[in-house]
């Protein structure tokens, strides 16, 4: 679904992607970890069209998508739920909501698509017409997700979902993650929860300072002892 090779990112003068190479095959939950400042948010940044390549390729179902523009990208059925979550606060739940959906039509699907968000995030129904800005920490990443799907993505770009929340909350994300995963969204997940991102992940990359480092599954990279120490806390009890 999404090939990209040899993908160089540069911030002014300083070389923030150097010569990434990435895929992530239709279904999978692919994660990158790595810690701050490897380029991970670069990444979906350049995926989505918010930043452009100096060189390389993005191809995303065969087709080269560097020159696009983010609301193509967005049309073409990638969407983008960014770090820090970057809701519209003055904006109600539901005005966000349909935000994420501003290239599609009213009607039947758009309606059915808002009710499976209220489902998996009941609490977006009870406070849709709460202004975004007044939400819970929590509430907010939940939105963010929701708005991101509210544009009915094949490819789904999350960055950071847990940062910052609750265990309880954290363990809700990644279940909600392993839910859309089960219904055939594809998922590529940045993730400085390294352990929970690579129990869920069907593979994962390591990204250090713009390079891709490792590769493989998320059991593999789950016990290898270099991400152990690394990301793990020194103990190995990745378990997928």
């Amino acid at each position: 679904m999404l090939s990209i090779d040899n993908l160089q990112v540069y911030y002014g003068s300083v070389h923030a992607l150097k010569g990434v190479a990435l895929k992530v095959n239709e279904g999978e939950l692919i994660t990158v970890i790595g810690s701050n400042g490897a380029g991970k948010s670069t990444l979906l940044r350049t995926i989505s069209g918010l930043l452009r390549p100096r060189s390389g390729t993005i191809a995303y179902q065969g087709r080269i998508i560097n020159s696009l523009k983010p609301h193509e990208i967005v049309k073409a059925g990638i969407s983008h739920c960014p770090e820090g979550r970057h809701l519209f606060a003055p904006l109600t739940v539901i005005e966000n909501l349909m935000m994420g959906a501003f290239q599609r039509r009213r009607g039947e699907e758009y309606d059915r698509d808002l009710r499976w968000v209220f489902e998996l995030f009941p609490v977006l129904k009870e406070r849709q017409v709460q202004p975004a800005g007044t939400l819970s920490g929590g509430e907010q990443q939940m939105l963010a997700i929701g708005r991101a799907l509210m544009a009915v993505p094949k490819l789904l770009l999350l960055d950071e979902p847990s940062l910052g929340l609750a265990p309880m909350l954290v363990s809700r994300i990644f279940e909600v993650l392993i839910e859309l995963r089960r219904t055939g969204t594809t998922i590529l997940l940045v993730e400085q929860n390294a352990r929970m991102a690579l129990r869920i992940a069907d593979r994962g990359y390591v990204l250090e300072t713009g390079q891709m480092v490792l590769q493989g599954s998320g059991k593999d990279l789950g016990s290898n002892p270099a991400v152990v120490k690394a990301y793990l806390g020194g103990e190995a009890s990745c378990r997928v």
